[in-house]
């Protein structure tokens, strides 16, 4: 058995949702199909919602084009008129209650975290049942009554024992081909809709994976696989065959769009490889992700770059900080109990300055909760206020077989000084795998 994920690319249109028609019909094993929305249609959702929320009625002209999208794919896909119009009666029966959901936020003009989440949904659960009745044979399963999350820190995570067991349980007797919609799940206390955020399709398709011991989970998307750096930057840049676990983890945290970074751990756990293809060319491998690299595959001390365009470099800093013990638990216990991820740390020896690196979107919550935090120390004297330098980029070179190989760092900086490039901060860990780099972001275009 294995687990597919097809986003929102490969089944946003008639050309790419037949190109899904063959890839699960060539499959000579059972399959549980993960379905992201179409394209386009989550970001037309959340449009539509913001608008609502403020009593403009051009949300109006924006809920008919996602009721047009869907139409025209129904009656170009299916001919056949006992099955055309089973499909539509569900999809209108979704798409007038997302209508009247719409109403009501337009009316009260409030939107709630729990509103968008349910107005999310519909995304998903309208593709899904596209994708179930295009396949013939194929059961539809509502992910909302296995996948569970609860909330932490104003943010939804997945109780994985719960999920899990909920899982075996649903997928006792499996059937030919499953459906299933990606991205929803249902809070685990309240049954009230819930979502697992951007990519989280790719992670229900991974849970689900993991829980059922897969063989293999394919990622279907509109790339060859991973590349070696972007290739609207560099136009040399070619698809990586193999990669480990760990290597895909660190270029996909480092801005690789590829797939999900969450993903990898479920089926890593599992050993359970990852392969990524391409709906649209079907002739390449894609990548494969898995525990070990072949050794003819994995010479290169450098398996690729990524970067992070989105980056804010936040500074820490005052003398009075030099061998004080706790300053450092002090602030990622604080920007955690906030919800605040951080990607890049890099603290001087003299232990006079820690520097963040975390999304602008979160840099002036991060100053003012760690401003909050240091009031006393920054009144004495002893630290100064937070420093926020924003727009910047971090990129990150990515590589197992870095480990023990002279030279990687000194030939890097040795590129970036010749060019005229600053680098504002940087850091590798003791893996000696990635080494990463902040600079202006306007270097980056």
């Amino acid at each position: 058995m294995k687990v597919i994920k097809f986003g929102g690319t490969s089944v946003g249109s008639t050309k790419g949702l037949r190109k899904v028609k063959h890839i699960v019909e060539s499959s000579e094993e059972p399959v549980i199909v993960v379905v992201s929305a179409f394209s386009g249609v989550t970001d037309k959702l959340i449009r539509t919602s913001k608008l609502a929320s403020v009593g403009d009625l051009a949300y109006q002209d924006i809920f008919r084009e996602i009721v047009t999208l869907h139409e025209e794919v129904i009656n170009e896909l299916f001919a056949d008129r006992k099955e055309k119009k089973d499909l539509t009666d569900k999809v209108n029966r979704l798409l007038n209650e997302l209508d009247n959901i719409f109403q009501g936020i337009s009316l009260i003009k409030d939107l709630s975290p729990k509103t968008l989440d349910t107005v999310l949904s519909y995304g998903e659960r309208i593709s899904s049942w596209v994708v179930a009745q295009l396949i013939p044979g194929s059961k539809h399963f509502d992910s909302r009554e296995f996948i569970k999350t609860e909330k932490k820190h104003s943010k939804n995570f997945i109780d994985k024992d719960l999920t899990n067991h909920l899982i075996k349980q649903t997928f006792d007797q499996l059937p030919d081909t499953a459906v299933v919609p990606g991205f929803i799940s249902s809070d685990k206390l309240t049954g009230e809709i819930t979502n697992l955020g951007r990519g989280g399709s790719d992670y229900t398709a991974a849970m689900i994976a993991a829980a059922l011991n897969a063989r293999y989970l394919e990622i279907w998307t509109d790339v060859d696989g991973f590349m070696t750096a972007d290739p609207h930057v560099i136009d040399s840049a070619y698809t990586i065959d193999e990669l480990s676990y760990v290597e895909a983890t660190e270029l996909c945290n480092f801005g690789a769009k590829v797939i999900y970074p969450p993903t990898i751990y479920p089926v890593f756990h599992k050993n359970i490889p990852i392969r990524v293809r391409n709906t649209f060319n079907l002739e390449s491998k894609g990548t494969i992700i898995k525990q070990e690299v072949s050794k003819t595959k994995a010479h290169k001390a450098i398996k690729g770059i990524s970067s992070i365009n989105d980056t804010c470099l936040i500074t820490v800093q005052g003398l009075g900080m030099v061998g004080v013990i706790g300053v450092n638990y002090r602030i990622f216990k604080v920007l955690a109990k906030n919800g605040i991820s951080v990607f890049l740390v890099s603290q001087a020896s003299s232990e006079n300055s820690t520097s963040i690196g975390v999304r602008n979107e979160d840099a002036d919550l991060a100053c003012e909760i760690l401003d909050k935090e240091f009031a006393r120390e920054i009144e004495t004297g002893e630290m100064y206020p937070m420093k926020a330098e924003r727009d910047l980029a971090t990129v990150a070179i990515v590589g197992e077989n870095m480990k023990h190989t002279p030279g990687i760092a000194g030939k890097l900086f040795g590129i970036l000084g010749k060019n005229g490039i600053n680098v504002i901060a940087c850091a590798q860990g003791a893996s000696e795998m990635n080494i990463s780099i902040v600079v202006e972001n306007q270097l980056l275009k």
